[in-house]
């Protein structure tokens, strides 16, 4: 696999750990990284440019978080008041701004019964009129459970409600601009020619077949948690087909269909944990309390309190905290992964942010970190 790009002097191991970690791999890749808002590795595998974009998947959501945290800093937002307060029509006066972007809301996914399928997933006005209309699964903040679709939706609602403007177009406004950034979360019809098409040499088993898998573990399968997680997988199998479409890009699910490259993201993250060209988006009191993990000791929600989960999922508030399928450059680190192994995030101590971005999404969440990741991130960790 050939390699393309600059990096500084004494990052030359980066460069090498990159080309290792791609060795294998059947698709193109982007790794940047910014070291004390400097951009000091810009790297790239196969066919593709620095230039290219790719579908970000559930990197998308630190965009989102990233939002909330300015919106908080700004006295716009307060992330520990009710839901209701800033979008009158959500039902549960129980249910806080916190508990969104803990994954601890109890509305884990949409159900079948609610009509919310690949096609519907575009209708902004339907996914949201159906959220607000939901119970919680379980008592807000008491378990959590990923919210893979429901998070950008939820979240990306406030932040309308809050300021008048779409998810997509205060992230555009607010962060993309500001640091010229090539990321968006709908993307404008002049930027199509970027996008590199998606694919996954190891495609994730599908819900039926996990919901098979379950039931001969003698789990549960039809309690209501876990039920409606199955039911809100099949809808996103069926809305990845849509993110090799115009109509996927151009709308906004801000839970997973951000587009851009690997040197926007790390300077997007450069920009939160310091300064980047006169910018930066939070201060260091801001970021602390955004990257402070808040699901350690909460159980999984129902079901999933009773299948073994050799990897779980650790929340901050609205980013990923570190874990062993996904260790970032250890405690102090904080970002968010994206489906089949897309990757960005911040480490304040370093003063390292990175952005990795793939056309193969051939990462196994379940199996640990993505085999492509480990031998650069060991690299930044021995700089």
């Amino acid at each position: 696999m050939s390699v393309f790009g600059t990096v500084r002097p004494g990052y030359e191991t980066v460069r090498e750990a990159f080309a290792i970690g791609q060795e294998e791999d059947e698709g193109d890749a982007q790794l940047a990284v910014y070291r004390d808002g400097r951009l000091v590795v810009d790297l790239w595998s196969g066919s593709w440019s620095g230039e290219s974009a790719v579908i970000l998947m559930s990197c998308t959501k630190g965009l989102m978080a990233t939002c909330v945290h300015m919106l908080a800093q700004q006295g716009r937002l307060d992330i520990d008041v009710a839901v209701q307060a800033y979008w009158p029509e959500f039902s549960s006066p129980d249910v806080t701004v916190r508990h969104l972007l803990t994954h601890s809301a109890g509305l884990p996914g949409f159900a079948k019964s609610t009509g919310i399928d690949a096609r519907k997933i575009l209708d902004w006005e339907a996914c949201t009129d159906v959220l607000a209309a939901s119970e919680p699964l379980w008592k807000p903040g008491t378990a959590y459970r990923y919210h893979a679709l429901t998070f950008g939706h939820l979240v990306g609602e406030v932040i309308r409600r809050v300021t008048g403007q779409t998810p997509g177009e205060f992230f555009r406004s607010s962060v993309a601009e500001p640091l010229g950034l090539a990321l968006w979360v709908g993307l404008p019809a002049d930027e199509e020619h970027r996008v590199a098409p998606i694919f996954s040499t190891n495609p994730l088993p599908g819900a039926d077949e996990t919901l098979a898998q379950l039931a001969s573990l003698g789990i549960d399968v039809n309690e209501p948690v876990l039920r409606t997680v199955m039911e809100d997988r099949q809808a996103g199998e069926g809305a990845e087909s849509l993110f090799n479409r115009r109509e996927g890009h151009a709308a906004e699910i801000p839970a997973a269909n951000g587009i851009g490259n690997a040197r926007s993201l790390a300077r997007m993250y450069a920009a939160l944990i310091g300064e980047v060209d006169g910018v930066r988006l939070l201060g260091a009191d801001r970021v602390a309390v955004a990257a402070t993990p808040q699901t350690d000791g909460l159980p999984a929600a129902g079901a999933f309190a009773a299948i073994p989960t050799p990897h779980p999922l650790r929340f901050s508030l609205g980013y990923e905290a570190p874990r062993p399928g996904n260790p970032m450059l250890g405690s102090t680190s904080f970002g968010h992964s994206g489906l089949g192994g897309r990757l960005a995030f911040g480490d304040p101590a370093s003063g390292i942010a990175v952005g990795y971005t793939c056309t193969n999404g051939s990462w196994n969440v379940y199996e640990g970190a993505d085999p492509r990741w480990l031998p650069w991130l060991a690299a930044l960790g021995d700089l």
